[in-house]
């Protein structure tokens, strides 16, 4: 009589494969691309998807492939972003991208792991009571990726009944999941503010409007729209991350340019905050003499894992990674993620897993986006066990649709 498959079984066959998921993770990290359009990238999941026997299809700027094994009407959808961030990488690694882009939130990290799921799922097809959906995503920093995915009909022929992303968490001990109850993470959205006035020269202000001073104010009345307009127990940042304006010292130009953030669990906080700034930036900028210009750039809403499945979720990471290697977590942070805007369309669960700290090793526990972090390769494998048993598990349960 054949055994039953266990988690340990499936994470035994991860680290198999250990040497594949890393070189998939190097050949991603080694080309980064960022936004919506990622040609190299694709083209090699697509490539390594092909030689595992799947048919793939360009959906949304994105991939998506799928496995069935009993066509019982059931689904899971598995998702990895694939997208890195402009900026030129320190990390020191003997792999690290030249081209002035770099994965430093692990979106390569999560690529090879659902690749590594990929092979997974190919060996137990016979066990799958229904069928796998695996998304690669584009822009999930810009935000549009998964709003593009979704639009294009990422849930459509099959829709899931459950949708599952990780995502590596430096700073946190490598192997350690954490599984975070209902709003998890908070709502962002991306915003401009473009500052008009009349240049001049810099002897003689009074000849023109400089958009500079307006711009200092708008940025000063901005901060004092969390501490004094929003209740202390509504968590809520506005951060203002670039201030760019003029290029010579003796010039006023005629414009300026703010961009920032807005932070927040509630979405209609977000609302009216976005409301607030475009009030306070066309007065602070009438005032001036000059005027302004607010632009929503990009948003992702706040993110909510469904209180169900995310409990068998740490349940089933238990038996992949061990009791005391998941926690459960009622609080999230203020970072942003835009698999949120799938989780106002069918149950999700988004799970953490951690990818070194300084005290394993110097190198690790960098923050995230910094130029110099470097993850902990050692738990792709787990990864791809994870992302393996969950689906698997997910498509055994029966849920109330």
């Amino acid at each position: 009589m054949k055994q039953k498959l266990t988690a340990r079984d499936v994470l035994a066959a991860a680290q198999e494969e250990r040497e594949t998921i890393l070189a998939h993770r190097r050949t991603i990290h080694r080309c980064p691309e960022v936004g919506q359009d990622l040609p190299r990238t694709a083209a090699y999941i697509a490539g390594e998807l092909k030689k595992l026997g799947y048919q793939t299809q360009a959906l949304g700027g994105g991939l998506v492939a799928a496995i069935t094994g009993k066509d019982t009407g059931r689904c899971v959808l598995l998702r990895a972003d694939m997208d890195a961030l402009a900026g030129r990488e320190q990390s020191g690694l003997d792999f690290q991208s030249d081209n002035g882009a770099m994965h430093a939130c692990g979106h390569d990290m999560h690529a090879a792991m659902l690749l590594g799921a990929a092979a997974l799922l190919r060996k137990y097809q016979a066990q799958l009571n229904g069928t796998v959906k695996l998304v690669f995503q584009p822009d999930e920093e810009g935000f549009t990726g998964a709003k593009a995915m979704l639009k294009a009909g990422v849930l459509e022929a099959p829709r899931p009944q459950a949708a599952i992303a990780l995502h590596v968490n430096s700073g946190t001990p490598s192997g350690m999941v954490l599984c975070g109850r209902g709003t998890f993470m908070a709502g962002c959205t991306l915003f401009r503010v473009t500052v008009t006035g009349k240049g001049c020269h810099g002897a003689m202000p009074e000849t023109g409007v400089d958009p500079i001073n307006i711009a200092a104010h708008i940025y000063l009345a901005l901060q004092e729209l969390v501490s004094r307009e929003v209740p202390a127990k509504s968590p809520a940042v506005v951060t203002v991350g670039r201030f760019q304006a003029g290029e010579l010292p003796n010039v006023i130009p005629d414009r300026a340019v703010l961009e920032g953030t807005i932070r927040t669990f509630d979405r209609e906080l977000s609302e009216q905050l976005m409301e607030r700034i475009r009030q306070v930036a066309e007065s602070v900028a009438a005032a001036f003499r000059g005027s302004a210009l607010v632009e929503e750039l990009a948003s992702a809403p706040p993110l909510r894992n469904d209180p169900a499945l995310m409990d068998q979720a740490a349940r089933w990471a238990e038996e992949v990674a061990g009791p005391d290697r998941v926690l459960r977590l009622d609080q999230g942070g203020m970072g942003s993620e835009d698999f949120a805007s799938y989780t106002y369309e069918l149950p999700c669960a988004y799970l953490l897993l951690g990818a070194g700290t300084a005290q394993e090793d110097p190198r690790f526990g960098r923050p995230m986006h910094n130029p110099a972090v470097v993850f902990n390769e050692d738990v792709l494998p787990l990864g791809a066990a994870l992302h393996t048993w969950l689906a698997m598990q997910e498509l055994g349960v029966m849920r109330d649709e």
